[in-house]
């Protein structure tokens, strides 16, 4: 649904928050970012400065099957929410790549994800606007390579999971941030527990009124996050700190 009047970040998140809680939900929404994002300005999932061409991957899983573990509203979450983006956002059903375990799409298993989300990155050119979509199972694994504060990585659960295994934030960072080129908006949205810092992004806004304005992450690592990336990345990160 369309609001009937513009929202800022710190709306878009309230007003989650505040829609979770009428129905009887304790998650928390959670904005995070490669900056601080001027919360009062105004949400916008393609930017003006976007002019380019806008692709989305949508993955919706719904573990069909699983006992437990089967969900029962991931597939409406991903036709939802492309209804939504090519209706009010103009994307084209050309380039929307839709992932889900209904049988007709192509399946959600781990190297599809990690396969479409490579190749959302690499067709994208300056001035694009990405358009990522994640419904479904999230979990923690013990940290790996020390950039977790609290020793532990967010993780997505593709379809074959316990088979192939998870997909790590450390996986998703470095194919989606680092790999991303200069002057292109990617926005994404992760439905799943554990996905508030899935990104691995130093800055984060809690929709839980405890915050005013975007913060660092006490949750990472920093100086671990910043030996791990390079190029623009860590020029750009040193700069917005103040290193």
């Amino acid at each position: 649904k369309v609001p009937e009047e513009d929202l800022s970040f710190a709306e878009v998140v309230s007003t989650m928050r505040e829609q979770l809680s009428e129905g009887s939900y304790t998650q928390v929404p959670q904005l995070s970012s490669m900056n601080p994002i001027d919360l009062n300005a105004k949400f916008d999932l393609v930017p003006d400065t976007a002019t380019g061409t806008r692709r989305a991957v949508m993955i919706g899983i719904n573990y069909v099957g699983d006992r437990p573990g089967e969900l029962s509203g991931c597939h409406n979450d991903v036709h939802n929410m492309k209804k939504y983006i090519t209706d009010v956002h103009g994307f084209d059903e050309e380039n929307i790549r839709i992932l889900m375990d209904d049988g007709e799409n192509e399946a959600p298993t781990r190297s599809n994800i990690i396969a479409a989300y490579k190749a959302v990155v690499d067709e994208a050119e300056e001035g694009d606007a990405i358009f990522l979509h994640y419904s479904g199972h999230g979990t923690k694994l013990r940290d790996q390579n020390g950039d977790e504060a609290d020793g532990y990585d967010e993780a997505l659960c593709p379809r074959d999971f316990q088979q192939a295994g998870m997909i790590r934030d450390d996986d998703l960072y470095d194919i989606l941030v680092k790999a991303l080129p200069d002057g292109v908006h990617m926005v994404s949205l992760m439905d799943c527990c554990h996905s508030g810092s899935i990104m691995d992004l130093p800055y984060i806004f809690k929709g839980d009124g405890s915050q005013t304005e975007m913060e660092l992450d006490p949750e990472m690592n920093l100086d671990a996050f910043i030996e791990g990336i390079s190029g623009k990345l860590v020029d750009f990160l040193k700069k917005s700190l103040g290193l």
